[in-house]
């Protein structure tokens, strides 16, 4: 059999299993607000145009409206000002190659529970390196946290009056991710990249301002990380196809052999 032929059949027989990461899209879900001198982004709605009624009597459909960070969602290159140069750096012209690839996924869930705002280091990354061998390049890296579980709640967003409180990358790690291990992107389960106080960090948002910078990719509000071994299972990440697109909502997917599965 061919690997194609291979992998369908370990579909079929779920030796395979696909992991759903994505949170659903609706009204209640969180956004990320930016200081108010700024544009806000849309919170997403839907605009039912008919359903089985006078306005279409055999069809039911929507119209839906939101930014293009909103809920789960890719961050492509262009997003950020340091990656908006890259001819190949929007969602209509990411190399389609890069939206399958292998994660690492790095466990910090007892850590949150103790500092919300726990920032990953270099040291967690080797000592994880030390049990599970070094990042392959092309792998997405993904921050398990816990954070998900507060997923349409105000502790989501997590915001105080100094800004919002989630943990991320410290702000040597992305530069380390992009250039020493060469990964496609980063993943987190709150709403950005970005730990939620990043903004005032000596350089503020290193996920975005060094990751994009390296023509890398994000994910964020990511669910379902318990479900994923360290190593071993494949992210199907496309966003949608969007002219100059700065990211997308997204559908992410996971491929996990059940004997690997936590």
């Amino acid at each position: 059999m061919t690997i194609l032929q291979q992998l369908a059949n370990a579909l079929a027989q779920r030796t395979v299993e696909v992991v759903d990461l994505t949170h659903t899209l609706e009204s209640r879900i969180p956004v990320i607000g930016l200081p108010p001198q700024y544009r806000q982004t849309a919170p997403f709605a839907l605009d039912e145009i008919s359903n089985f009624d006078e306005r279409g009597p055999s069809w039911y459909w929507n119209n839906f409206s939101c930014g293009e960070h909103t809920g789960t969602h890719f961050d492509a290159p262009v997003h950020w000002i340091t990656g908006k140069d890259y001819p190949d750096g929007a969602t209509d012209t990411i190399s389609v190659q890069k939206m399958i690839a292998p994660a690492c996924v790095i466990d910090t869930t007892d850590r949150v529970k103790e500092n919300e705002d726990y920032l990953l280091t270099i040291a967690d990354i080797e000592e994880w390196e030390e049990k599970h061998g070094r990042i392959p390049a092309g792998s997405w890296v993904l921050m398990r946290t816990g954070w998900s579980s507060r997923q349409y709640t105000d502790a989501f967003l997590n915001v105080r009056e100094d800004g919002g409180h989630s943990p991320g990358p410290a702000m040597d790690v992305p530069t380390f991710l992009a250039k020493e291990r060469d990964v496609v992107g980063f993943g987190t389960e709150p709403v950005g990249t970005d730990a939620g106080q990043a903004y005032a960090f000596a350089k503020p948002f290193p996920c975005h301002q060094n990751m994009h910078g390296s023509n890398k990719f994000g994910l964020s509000s990511l669910t379902n990380l318990d479900l994923l071994p360290p190593t071993g299972s494949i992210l199907i990440t496309p966003p949608l196809k969007i002219k100059r697109g700065s990211g997308s909502p997204c559908r992410v997917l996971a491929l996990v052999e059940r004997g690997l599965q936590l």
